[in-house]
């Protein structure tokens, strides 16, 4: 099978849930399988491998306008080499800059979330990008939600594209075995968080639960992995009197990753919506308890292993953190469970699925 996998996604990250999606999906496909991979020339990226594996790599040139022009007309040239059986884009744009309808094979898209239509002031003002996905979901021949929450979300949109929808879980790519190298960690007891601090992810919450936190233990550290603090961020951080209480560890690999959640008192996940959410997944696999909000999608990926918790309740959250600095049975009892959670989710079951989904619009059955 010839799938065409239009690399937008790696344009707009440089590092994040989709894109090792892809990386991870592209690289578990059956050896008799042709991927084709277009993207432009950038590094440190979660680049996908196959032994198959076509890619097509445009350099930004000169200037924005001009190479604009270049890689538009160098992708559609791609496009036209060869025969897809399948177009399975990263995102709702491409990078031919042409809508998903031109596609001259059948379309499979993955719908990672519903954020653009539910969080517009936060995510999309304009309007722009839930019209790029809608568009994009209508072309589509089958659509792929990563979990029955985010299937639900789009169904009240689209009603009508039910027989369309198949749900296919993301899994973990670290595990506690990465987690024993040289990497520093906090010296004190940390709790963790991981990823964007977009409003929705209620990451403020979360500084006002872990104020309340340290009032009462005043000898533990929040970790951060991600972006700098922003100015609004540290300004709260200063009026909540946490400065000495933060610890900011930047982006890092994932073997540092890893031993940060294996050695954290435990993860904080308190966003208000998240389409799958990675992140809890990888703490249980790395072996420490998880705390995380009680909505959205993050019930079905934590289950019963870990602590979930009404995210408007900055008190009910703080009286978490402190069940878990002081009570190490309970912690225990949430990382042994959280272990065996972990192992339902994989990637080898995710791109089964997947490759059930290439065969049920291109009725290629080898």
């Amino acid at each position: 099978m010839r799938i065409l996998y239009d690399g937008r996604i790696y344009q707009i990250q440089a590092a994040g849930g989709i894109n090792r999606y892809y990386a991870n999906l592209i690289s578990r496909l059956p050896a008799s399988f042709v991927p084709t991979f277009t993207t432009c020339e950038y590094r440190d990226l979660h680049y996908p491998f196959h032994p198959n594996l076509k890619v097509f790599s445009s350099p930004r040139l000169g200037l924005k306008l001009g190479s604009s022009w270049v890689e538009k007309n160098y992708f559609r040239s791609v496009n036209a080499l060869d025969r897809f059986d399948i177009a399975h884009p990263t995102y709702y744009t491409l990078l031919t800059q042409q809508e998903l309808n031109k596609y001259r094979c059948p379309v499979v898209l993955t719908v990672h979330d519903m954020i653009y239509e539910l969080f517009p002031k936060q995510t999309d003002p304009h309007g722009r990008k839930a019209d790029n996905k809608r568009k994009a979901i209508l072309a589509a021949a089958a659509i792929i939600c990563v979990s029955e929450n985010t299937k639900k979300d789009l169904l009240e949109q689209h009603p009508s594209l039910a027989d369309k929808v198949t749900v296919t879980y993301l899994a973990s790519d670290i595990d506690a075995s990465l987690g024993y190298g040289s990497e520093p960690v906090p010296a004190r007891p940390y709790y963790l968080y991981v990823g964007s601090r977009a409003k929705y992810k209620n990451f403020d919450g979360l500084l006002e639960a872990f104020a309340k936190t340290v009032s009462s233990q005043s000898n533990v550290g929040l970790c951060i992995v991600g972006s700098p603090l922003n100015e609004a961020e540290e300004k709260l951080v200063a009026d909540l009197k946490l400065t000495n209480h933060i610890e900011y560890y930047g982006y890092v690999s994932d073997n540092h990753l890893a031993k940060l959640y294996r050695c954290s008192v435990a993860f904080v996940y308190p966003s208000l919506y998240e389409g799958f959410g990675i992140p809890p997944l990888e703490a249980m696999s790395c072996g420490t308890a998880v705390v995380a909000s009680n909505c959205s999608s993050i019930p079905e990926v934590v289950g019963d292993a870990g602590l979930l918790f009404d995210p408007n309740s900055t008190n009910d959250l703080a009286d978490i953190l402190l069940l878990l600095l002081n009570n190490s049975t309970e912690r225990d009892r949430l990382i042994a469970k959280g272990y065996e959670r972990a192992k339902t989710f994989s990637w080898d079951k995710t791109v089964a699925q997947t490759i059930d989904v290439y065969r049920s619009v291109s009725g290629i059955t080898t």
